[in-house]
Formats: C-alpha cells, structure tokens, sequence
C-alpha cells in the first residue's frame, strides 16, 4: 500500500475536500473551506519524495522532476480517485489532492436547474460552464454527460487534464482523452475530435486562444462543444471569450460566438448555514436572438437585463439565485454578501458592526464539498 494512502483514508474519514503536503509543514486538510492540520510534525524531504513518488510512477517522476508542476489522476481503490497536482515551492515538494465522488451525482442530486438538461439535448453549438476554481464546474459538467450519456445515442469526447470522473458506456459511447498523456495538449485534442466522428466534445478548460478558437470552430461545424472558463457570471464569460482574441480579430469572434453560443451555467459554492457541507448556485443564460444581437453589437452590460426578462425560457440571474437561498435560510446574510454581485443588494441584511466594513470581499474561491448539493427551489428576486 502506498505510504501516502494513509492520509487519504484520513482525509475520507473527516468528510473532507482536499489533502495539502508542503515540506516543511503539517499535511492538512480542507474541510468547508477551512485548512485543518491533521498532525503537529512537518513533512520531510525524505516523506516529501516517498509521499509523491510512490503514485507517480518513474516516468511521471521524471516528468514532475524536470517541469516542476504535474498533474494526473491517482486511484487509491474503486471507491477513492483523487485529482493530483504536484509543485515545487519555496520549501521543497508540495502537493494537492482534490477528492473525486466515487458516484456521478444527478443534476438533481446537486440542485441544478431542470432548464440544464436543455443543453445536453442540443444537436450543435457551444456550452460554457464556468465558475472560480473549486466551484464544482468539473462535478456539474459531469452530471451532465452522464445525463446525456443515459437518454441519448451520441459519441462524446472529453479532453480533459487530469481525467477526473470516469463515464462507462450507456446509450453513448464516451471516449476520454487525458491531457498531456493521450494528447499533447488541449488544441492537439480538438483537433483530433474533429476526425473522430464526435457528436460532442468537451473541453476540460480553455486556457488560450487556440484552444477558444477551435472551440469556436468546432461549434460552428455543428458540433455540440462543452468548455468551461473561470468567470463568474454570463457577462464576464462573453466578454472573456471574446478579449482572449487579438483587436483586428474580435469582431469576427464576436460574430462567432453570437452564432454558436447556446447557453451559460456559471456556478459558485455557497456554505449552508446549518454547517453542513455547500449548495451549488447558478447563473443561467440561453442562447436566442436577443443574445446574439447584443454579443454581435459588444454591448453585453444588456445581458443582465436579458436574462432577467427571460425567467419564462428558464434563465436565471446569480443574485437572484443568492437571494433566494437567503429566504429560505439556507446560506448566511454574510455568505449571501460575499458572493453576490451587487452587493449592496444584501448589505442591508447584515448585522451592523459587518456593514460598517462596506463591500469588503467578494465572490472568490470555493470548495467542493463531498456530499451531492441540496436541491433548492427558486422565489422571487429582492427589490431594486
């Protein structure tokens, strides 16, 4: 048994997230956004090595070794795969693990909007999913697939690094490609989907222009694309699409991107009020001929307007996602301010002593929490 499987088992014990080893310093956990040490000693360079290198393997060693960063997916037994990232900083080795549900979660089980499964029986066109780091794209985008892969005959390709949730063939054929070890990077693997006779493709996240480009392109040939970006509401997905393209090139991007855009489900995590675990929040908006106009024309400050006039199709603006877990008592006046967008909406709700600090904060880093999220059942938006 791997040296380093000890702490796992820990780290599974305490219903916990992530696994953090720095040399240098305890290994810890993350548990609902907090950092638990698990033990008083430092980890050694001798633990360091024996921890990380025992899962690598040589070659990934190696690799790891020369480059200074690795990621790559490690499976302790059936039931426990963790998603590795493997650094070097000041003090030595580092290295994190997220923990990835043995089980793929229902859209319902994580209380996603039923308007979602919209998107999974689209027959073309682009789907972002999008959110800050750790706030469960890869755990949403995976129900997903799994509802497709269940209702519809399609051959998905996913590009993913590291491969995080593994799909066992249903009514689909789900082919996945890891990243750099089936395919050098993510623009090799696009490009390969596109003589793969894909239906869909998803896009583990798209980090520079080539890869949105071939996103774009791929779209465009009628292909069902699902990517994700780490922007946190509709708005700033658009705009980061498009800005990611040099100037003599946008508008023709923006021409793109009004063409093949179907819909945007951008997430954050909440921390329940009660302790017990996180809640997925969304922002939803879908694609029609409103939205296309205002991308071509660059005016996306109207899209806010748009998805908040178009409850009827299913779309749904963050705050009003926030506002309506508040109502229900759900998530904390704090938690609700912190992560909400016009923050002066909620400021109202918090004791005084914390509106005298003003918008402090905002809507930063989640964290997966283990248990599926609760489903919720949307009201009514605060007045303006």
């Amino acid at each position: 048994m791997p040296y380093i499987d000890q702490f796992f088992r820990s780290l599974i014990r305490e219903g916990a997230s992530d696994l953090h080893v720095g040399e240098g310093q305890p290994p810890k956990i993350r548990k609902h956004a907090d950092i638990i040490p698990i033990r008083d000693t430092p980890v050694s360079r001798d633990e360091a090595i024996r921890m990380l290198s025992e899962i690598a393997g040589p070659r990934s060693w190696e690799i790891f070794e020369e480059r200074g960063d690795f990621d790559f997916a490690y499976e302790m037994n059936e039931c426990s795969r963790f998603r590795c990232n493997f650094l070097k900083q000041t003090n030595g080795y580092g290295a994190v693990f997220r923990l990835i549900p043995a089980r793929i979660a229902s859209l319902e089980e994580l209380g996603i909007p039923a308007v979602v499964k919209q998107f999974g029986d689209l027959r073309g066109g682009l789907v972002l999913v999008t959110g800050p780091t750790g706030s469960g794209k890869s755990t949403t985008l995976a129900a997903l697939i799994d509802y497709i892969n269940k209702t519809h005959a399609r051959h998905i390709v996913t590009i993913e690094e590291p491969i995080e949730f593994v799909h066992e063939n249903q009514r689909s054929i789900i082919t996945q490609r890891e990243v750099p070890a089936h395919s050098a990077t993510f623009p090799a693997g696009l490009k390969a989907a596109l003589r793969e006779d894909a239906d869909i493709i998803l896009v583990g996240e798209m980090r520079d222009l080539e890869t949105v480009s071939l996103a774009l392109t791929a779209a465009a040939t009628g292909l069902l694309v699902f990517a994700t970006l780490h922007t946190n509401n509709a708005r700033k997905t658009v705009d980061r699409m498009v800005d990611v393209f040099p100037a003599d090139q946008q508008p023709q991007a923006r021409t793109m991107l009004a063409n093949s855009l179907r819909g945007v489900l951008a997430q954050l995590l909440l921390k329940r009020a009660d302790g017990q675990g996180r809640l997925a929040v969304n922002e939803i908006l879908v694609g029609n001929s409103a939205v296309s106009s205002i991308i071509r024309e660059g005016a996306t400050q109207k899209l806010q307007d748009v998805i908040v006039s178009g409850k009827a199709q299913g779309m749904q603006f963050m705050d009003d996602a926030i506002w309506a877990h508040l109502q229900q008592g759900t998530v904390s006046p704090h938690e609700a301010f912190m992560k909400a967008i016009d923050k002066n909406l909620f400021k109202k709700f918090l004791p005084d002593e914390e509106q005298a600090l003003g918008n402090s904060g905002g809507a930063g880093r989640d964290d997966e929490s283990r248990a599926p999220w609760d489903a919720v059942k949307s009201r009514s938006r605060p007045a303006r």
